[in-house]
């Protein structure tokens, strides 16, 4: 977390001096390096949420002693048991569990994950990028070269500051 800390205000230093070249290249870099920092902080923030609840989840099924109790060996399976492979098409039964998993796994990646892509700590620092961004460029203050620079070392720092804060 110290590392994290430090590699921010570094950052934050260097961008004081990019004042001295400009006032409008330091505003770009300001807000490019704060709206990407932020994005992807929220985001592994949020999806570290849903795989702590995930993670939970499943050692919660995992432990199910009922389960354990009534089926030890694991008899009452509920999969399909094909007798005769000698008349079924390879390709054929290939494609159909394909469109099997695909359909019920998207839909339930999707319902599952949805709590992530709509945090707040996504959504905020996303409105604050387009806001910033709008702002910069109505008030004629946009350094597009500096606010491009910005995003990539926000995005630097952010996956060094996650890695460190959000890795277990």
């Amino acid at each position: 977390m110290v590392k994290a800390i430090k590699l921010f205000f570094l950052v934050q230093v260097i961008f004081i001096f990019a004042l001295f070249l400009s006032f409008k290249v330091y505003l770009s870099l300001e807000i490019a390096f704060l709206s990407s920092f932020f994005i992807l902080l929220g985001s592994s923030y949020s999806y570290s949420q849903l795989v702590k609840k995930r993670s939970a989840e499943y050692e919660m099924l995992e432990q199910d002693e009922v389960d354990k109790i009534d089926d030890p060996y694991d008899l009452y399976d509920e999969s399909e048991i094909v007798e005769d492979s000698k008349d079924l098409d390879l390709q054929e039964v290939i494609k159909n569990e394909r469109k099997k998993l695909k359909n019920t796994n998207t839909i339930n990646n999707v319902y599952k994950s949805s709590p992530a892509l709509i945090s707040v700590y996504r959504v905020v620092p996303y409105v604050f990028l387009v806001v910033g961004f709008i702002g910069l460029k109505n008030n004629e203050y946009l350094s597009i070269f500096a606010y491009l620079i910005g995003l990539g070392i926000g995005i630097f720092v952010a996956f060094k500051t996650s890695k460190e804060v959000f890795s277990s």
